[in-house]
């Protein structure tokens, strides 16, 4: 697999940042948005916005993202094939953490960023064989291909209606406190559901989850997003 088009080594850096900006303009769920801004990048980087500015007129001096100063910045088509790998790889790390070495999810994101950038191609490669080349990460989410040119976008719980079967995934950086409360619902990633009830005007939604009803709020059900399954919902958590 070749890392990127561009003469220069990504580093660990580069990658965080191409994620970034395709997390805030594409996200887990497609957005609305079609730049993101310096601001916004410095605040999931954990840097100053003159950081983030500086590393973007960077990536745009090589090719890598559009940047109009006061408008955002928007990845060319080389930084979004380079942010799909990125996140391919973030993701199979976290599976690799999860299913090899034990780890729960919710620990998955946390240590991936830590080594991931390390790895050579040829490790990658090798883990995603090792783990029998798995479609989605610890959290739910897709494994995009290394081939692809997008993550598939996954729709919120909020857009199900009555009778649809789905698997849940939960992003990492969902706020302990709702990870806590899904885990009492039994909302965990891989666990299958079916919508029962979705009431109007922004009402309640209720969701069959192993074998019983659980009633979320609309704002809960925005921030779980799912995978569409043709299947029965089960009592077994098992990773799709």
């Amino acid at each position: 697999m070749t890392d990127t088009p561009s003469q220069h080594p990504i580093t660990k850096t580069d990658r965080e940042l191409l994620k970034a900006i395709y997390r805030q303009t594409v996200g887990v769920s497609g957005s609305d948005e079609t730049v993101a801004h310096t601001g916004d990048l410095a605040e999931a980087l954990g840097t100053s916005p003159g950081t983030a500015t500086t590393h973007v007129k960077r990536l745009a001096d090589r090719g890598l993202v559009a940047h109009t100063p006061y408008v955002g910045v928007s990845l060319t088509d080389a930084g979004r094939r380079l942010a799909v790998l990125a996140i391919r790889r973030h993701r199979l790390v976290e599976r690799f953490l999860a299913d090899i070495l034990g780890y729960d999810w919710k620990d998955a994101d946390r240590l991936a960023t830590t080594f991931e950038h390390e790895l050579p191609d040829e490790v990658e490669a090798r883990i995603n064989e090792t783990l029998g080349h798995p479609d989605s990460c610890p959290h739910g989410f897709p494994i995009p291909e290394p081939t692809d040119l997008e993550v598939p976008a996954l729709p919120p719980l909020a857009d199900l209606e009555p009778g649809d079967i789905a698997v849940v995934a939960v992003p990492g950086s969902t706020d302990p406190d709702l990870v806590e409360f899904l885990d009492g619902l039994g909302l965990v990633p891989g666990v299958r559901i079916e919508v029962r009830e979705k009431h109007p005007f922004d009402g309640p939604l209720v969701v069959r989850v192993e074998g019983q009803d659980r009633t979320l709020g609309r704002p809960v059900a925005h921030q779980v997003f799912v995978r569409s399954s043709g299947a029965s919902p089960t009592d077994d958590r098992k990773a799709s």
